[in-house]
């Protein structure tokens, strides 16, 4: 038997945009499913938002995301944070960088004071990142 903890993100009308650039981050497959195609869609307006996407990405990153409906209350701000890490260096640094174009950088991927490489951002979507690599060398 498997239990998995799955980030999934709402937002209000930019899961698309989000899902496709996190897909670009991060590679693997994603999709995409409708409000619309779901038969979901109460109002018209809708029927394009994402009812449910989800990417798989590359070593076994796995990341939800959504559009909330009309008349659904939306996230304005996350009050939550992704966490990478692990000890791959590249793989980690080439994901830091992904993430940082168009973001806000809180604090540089940097040496930290307990020895690994660490960094934190909010992405362009609104979405914090932290990002740890074990024993790396900056």
């Amino acid at each position: 038997m498997t239990v998995r903890l799955n980030p999934y993100i709402g937002f209000r009308d930019r899961a698309r945009d989000a899902l496709a650039f996190y897909h670009g981050v991060f590679g693997g497959s994603a999709t995409v499913s409708t409000f619309g195609e779901a038969g979901m869609a109460e109002d018209p307006a809708d029927a394009d938002k994402v009812m449910h996407g989800q990417l798989d990405g590359e070593n076994g990153l796995l990341l939800m995301v959504s559009d909330a409906p009309t008349g659904m209350a939306g996230p304005d701000v996350s009050n939550i944070s992704l966490s990478l890490s692990g000890d791959d260096e590249e793989t980690l640094t080439r994901h830091w960088n992904g993430l940082a174009e168009g973001a806000t950088v809180i604090e540089p991927l940097t040496k930290a004071p307990w020895g690994d490489t660490f960094g934190m951002l909010t992405d362009r979507f609104g979405v914090t990142w932290m990002v740890n690599i074990s024993g790396a060398v900056s």
